[in-house]
């Protein structure tokens, strides 16, 4: 009787230390080496496709777990998807969850493959490459392509985290690198400043196409797997979801606004420099059929961008007959209606470049440029 008293006095006491220590615990994710794969086991889904489960040893390489080792078992009777096709190997490197259970014991989770390693060395080879082709303005475009991903990551995406209207927040931040990509590429003349013009209109007409057809189709901002996550995620403030999708639109086609915009005004210049007695009206003409041997290519540019994206939907919409999907369904999937918008949109605001560029670069371009 003592006994089980004093035992009971001693879970009465210890329990709540214990408690209290792991509600003190902070899960922690940290890099690790693969040392050792003791088991692997393929298994045979139903649809006749292959997932592989394995038990692997690993060491730490950063955090409370540093040059600690630890097993991680990968085998089990619950298929974890995001990991099912994923096969280790000696040597990988990766991103390891550590938690604990409602018992106290350590439970580790491979999340990822450690890949910055792979993508500084690719981004090493993008910077020699177009440094060692284009020179000057290799450097020049190297520089403006590192202004423009810290004008989307230092000021378009807090502030549009913040709770500011992602459209206006996309407005400015697209005229600021439309400027810095333009003015630093190709200098400070004439041409730059028709060209600025010529964007700007075109990204307008853009504006407009996509915000009417837009709200007339209804759409939400919700057709990303993405963009629903962001639904009560902590740090984020209340997002307009349809002027995000109105904000990745403008986004998109500046991108392939200013390569087809300067083309076109030197074009021009040319035509102006080789026949400056060439009548006005000629000039148009000819700059026009210089912009239409570059304009399928362009809208194919951007619907394939965009067609590659929806192709996991494309084709689950292609493999599943239990879905009973029609040509005339799949439109009205918000999903697709959202990529026609955005291809369409573009594209028009794209083919309307062309002659708008071609008119003010015949009219306010000097030939002594």
């Amino acid at each position: 009787m003592k006994k089980t008293i004093i035992l009971l006095f001693l879970i009465t006491l210890f329990l709540p230390l214990a408690t209290q220590a792991q509600a003190d615990f902070v899960p922690e994710t940290f890099e690790a080496r693969v040392l050792e794969i003791f088991d692997t086991r393929k298994i045979i889904q139903e649809n006749g496709g292959e997932s592989v489960q394995q038990n692997i040893k690993l060491i730490g390489l950063s955090g409370s777990w540093e040059e600690k080792e630890f097993d991680y078992i990968g085998i089990a009777d619950i298929e974890v998807l995001s990991m099912s096709n994923t096969v280790f190997e000696l040597g990988d490197k990766v991103l390891v969850r550590w938690d604990k259970d409602f018992e106290g014991s350590d439970q580790f989770y491979i999340q990822n493959f450690v890949r910055r390693g792979y993508l500084y060395l690719l981004g090493l080879i993008f910077s020699v490459a177009i440094i060692a082709v284009g020179r000057k303005k290799g450097i020049r475009s190297l520089i403006s392509l590192v202004i423009t991903f810290f004008v989307i990551i230092k000021f378009i995406i807090p502030q549009i985290i913040g709770g500011s209207s992602p459209l206006i927040i996309a407005l400015i931040g697209s005229i600021f690198i439309l400027a810095t990509i333009i003015y630093v590429t190709e200098g400070f003349s004439k041409k730059t400043h028709i060209a600025i013009v010529s964007i700007s209109l075109s990204l307008i007409i853009t504006f407009v196409l996509s915000y009417v057809f837009v709200a007339l189709t209804k759409l939400t901002g919700f057709a990303s797997e993405e963009a629903s996550f962001l639904v009560g995620t902590p740090g984020v403030n209340i997002i307009d979801f349809r002027g995000l999708l109105l904000a990745g639109i403008l986004i998109g086609t500046l991108g392939v606004l200013d390569d087809v915009i300067l083309g076109q005004v030197e074009a021009v210049n040319q035509i102006k420099l080789l026949k400056p007695d060439l009548s006005k009206r000629k000039m148009i003409k000819s700059a026009n059929e210089i912009g239409r041997t570059h304009l399928s290519s362009m809208v194919n540019t951007l619907f394939l961008t965009y067609a590659g994206a929806s192709l996991p939907l494309l084709i689950l919409f292609s493999i599943n007959p239990e879905t009973s999907v029609t040509f005339a369904s799949a439109l009205d999937n918000e999903f697709i209606a959202t990529e026609i918008v955005r291809t369409l949109s573009g594209s028009i605001g794209l083919i309307l470049a062309f002659p708008l560029t071609t008119y003010l670069a015949v009219y306010f371009l000097k030939t002594k440029e």
